[in-house]
């Protein structure tokens, strides 16, 4: 079986909004063994949509569409495929009693046009939604499946996952089990794992290994399907341990881990508290900590000292340090972290200084970033030569610098062992 996903929305084809959807839903795919081999984006204009519709009908099994059910004149997908298909759009009594009573809950009146939301293609299954207003359907028309989804994220991603994907598992009966692992590295390229994995990757049948490269990361999915749980685990290990003798160097998490909450782990299992001083990444590194669900129990604080001054005040620098040292030096950011791990108290401190562009600072060029990492024990610091826009510098910067802290907790249970 395979698939086609067509995202309506004339915001996506301007570049207004990123089409997250058709990667989420492609990804489900994959786990359950339906192939996605083309992904449409067409605007909000029914001509068109049914000229996709055409097209997706003469090369997939499975339809998917995400957006266009909402109450406005331009939310036109149900409209449309009941036209095509020659049916008609019935009132949902469950989703209409739902949408009254958000309005009820919200002390707002509810306009005729909020009504369009629970309408849905006769006969079709309804896929409750129990993050937003309009349900999703999945219809069934000779060898064709049509499903219909909200275009919100939010209200996408747990019907999918929790309502569609289900039965999506059903209808294809299933006997085998599809289990998949992903594996995620930094520090390398995704050219140089692929060439030192090539010959796996050729043999590859059962367990598949799928390389994935995103925002300097590379990630590899090991998809195995066989009859039992177990035995597709066996199959994962087996070609896992292969790859972790080449590559385990790069390795530091697995599934939906990401540096961020792997650097909170290690953190938490050590019992250490963190702090930091930034300068050019202005508590981006404080706030990709942050974004990891209990961070409180290890992030003490942290100060952004965007310029000279604010390292003096804040950190307690002294001024005459800047009379030998640049801002952007090995000296600052040792001082910068030292001055963190003293001002919190913490057991571990990271410092960012360096010239993210588009100007340089001084003789440094753009793109140099110092990181320090300051414990009990002394500071080390790790210099940068990155190349890339101003924010992208900055970005990397942060994942470096969450690179670098995961190695060094790292060694430092390696130590107690």
């Amino acid at each position: 079986m395979n698939a086609e996903i067509i995202a309506v929305g004339s915001e996506l084809l301007l570049g207004q909004i990123t089409n997250t959807n058709a990667r989420f839903i492609s990804g489900h795919l994959a786990e359950i063994g339906i192939n996605v081999y083309y992904h449409t984006v067409v605007g909000d204009n029914p001509e068109r949509l049914k000229d996709s519709i055409a097209i997706a009908e003469s090369r997939a099994d499975v339809i998917i569409f995400s957006g266009g059910l909402g109450p406005t004149k331009d939310d036109l997908t149900k409209q449309t495929i009941a036209n095509h298909l020659g049916t008609t759009l019935s009132m949902d009594d469950a989703a209409m009693t739902s949408i009254a009573a958000y309005f009820d809950r919200v002390g707002r009146p509810m306009t005729e046009n909020n009504k369009k939301q629970a309408l849905v293609l006769e006969g079709s299954d309804v896929l409750v939604n129990d993050n937003g207003m309009a349900p999703g359907m999945m219809y069934q028309n000779g060898d064709h499946l049509y499903m219909l989804l909200p275009g919100p994220p939010h209200e996408l991603e747990p019907m999918f996952q929790f309502e569609a994907k289900p039965k999506l598992v059903r209808m294809l009966n299933q006997e085998n089990i599809i289990l998949s692992h992903v594996l995620r590295f930094y520090g390398i390229g995704e050219a140089e794992l692929e060439d030192r994995l090539q010959d796996i990757l050729d043999q590859q049948t059962n367990p598949t290994i799928a390389p994935l490269a995103s925002a300097g990361e590379v990630t590899l999915r090991i998809t195995a399907k066989t009859d039992t749980t177990d035995e597709a685990w066996k199959l994962i290990e087996g070609a896992k341990e292969q790859i972790l003798e080449r590559v385990g160097d790069y390795l530091y998490g697995y599934d939906d881990d990401s540096l961020a909450s792997k650097a909170i782990d290690l953190l938490k299992q050590q019992g250490k508290t963190i702090s930091a001083a930034e300068s050019l990444t202005a508590g981006l590194f404080q706030s990709e900590l942050a974004s990891v669900s209990g961070a409180s129990a290890v992030l003490s604080g942290g100060v952004v000292t965007y310029n000279e001054q604010m390292k003096v005040q804040q950190l307690g620098i002294a001024p005459e340090f800047f009379d030998k040292h640049s801002v952007v030096s090995k000296e600052t950011a040792v001082a910068m972290a030292t001055a963190a791990l003293e001002k919190f108290g913490t057991d571990i401190a990271v410092s960012l200084t360096g010239a993210a562009g588009p100007d340089a600072h001084g003789e440094e060029p753009v793109g140099t970033v110092w990181i320090g990492i300051a414990s009990a024990q002394g500071a080390e610091t790790y210099r940068l030569e990155l190349s890339g826009l101003r924010n992208t510098n900055r970005i990397r910067a942060v994942k470096l610098a969450l690179h670098y802290l995961i190695r060094t907790l790292a060694n430092e249970d390696a130590r107690k062992i």
